[in-house]
């Protein structure tokens, strides 16, 4: 039965093949960032076309008008903390704590759960304890029906090679896929073919750091699916633009439907 759930839930969000995912979590580990001081407001400019949110636990009830058509998007939260993500801070260890449980995210209005994994920190006791903290959320969700996207970050990214990076995230995409995540969100590299093939589940590129276009952005989530990415996780690339709404739905038009960057641009007057 909870197998069916997950089934149920992983065959919504895959609806058409494959998915389109707004990020608008960042304020867990940023605070507030252009486009997103308001995250209500934010939340309104989300497209009814994507197929889920990413968000914090503490702010779904917040967002709750996203969530409320007819055609919405599934809520995906956010359930541990990593110190990866605060660059601003000057963290170097990569340390997770579960920073929500499952039972309660649930109670918030859950449909998926976001994980997220760092290895090779430098650290072993670390890396054990943040493998600890993934496995133990991943198990209680799927004993609650709950899918799993598993995100593997690797720590020190911004510094490494392209071969460096590609070789820390196809081995933490395994190591992902093996502790039991349903689908893995993590960078797209310069070999992306090898992770997305070397893993059962779907894969999700992430759209990184902001880029200076939006052709740009959406010329990266042409990439990601020619490379076998199953999906896209975008935040500041699908907010941070003159008009969400507009860009998102040449998103959609890119990932889901197959049209080129520079088709969906003239289609949808983007730049």
């Amino acid at each position: 039965m909870n197998f069916d759930g997950r089934g149920i839930r992983l065959q919504r969000l895959m609806g058409d093949g494959r998915a389109v995912i707004v990020a608008i979590d960042h304020g867990l580990f940023d605070g507030p960032i252009p486009g997103m001081e308001n995250l209500p407001a934010t939340a309104a400019k989300i497209n009814p076309a994507i197929d889920a949110v990413l968000l914090a636990p503490g702010m779904i009830r917040h967002c709750a008008g996203v969530f409320a058509g007819a055609k919405r998007p599934l809520a995906v939260v956010r359930l541990n903390w990593n110190t990866v993500y605060c660059f601003h801070f000057g963290y170097l260890g990569a340390k997770s704590v579960n920073a929500y449980g499952v039972q309660d995210a649930l109670r918030e209005g859950m449909d998926l759960a976001l994980v997220s994994l760092t290895l090779q920190t430098g650290d072993e006791q670390r890396d054990a304890a943040n493998v600890e903290i993934f496995a133990r959320l991943t198990n209680e969700c799927h004993a609650l029906g709950i899918p799993v996207i598993g995100e593997y970050f690797p720590a020190g990214h911004a510094g490494m090679t392209p071969p460096q990076l590609h070789e820390n995230v196809l081995i933490g995409s395994r190591v992902v896929a093996e502790l039991g995540a349903d689908a893995i969100k993590t960078f797209h590299t310069c070999d992306f073919p090898a992770v997305s093939s070397a893993v059962p589940v779907p894969v999700f590129g992430l759209g990184a750091e902001k880029l200076p276009t939006e052709r740009e952005a959406l010329r990266l989530a042409q990439r990601e699916v020619e490379d076998g990415a199953e999906g896209v996780v975008f935040g500041r690339n699908a907010i941070q633009v003159p008009d969400p709404l507009k860009f998102q739905a040449a998103l959609c038009d890119v990932v889901k439907r197959g049209m080129t960057a520079d088709d969906a641009c003239r289609e949808h007057q983007l730049q």
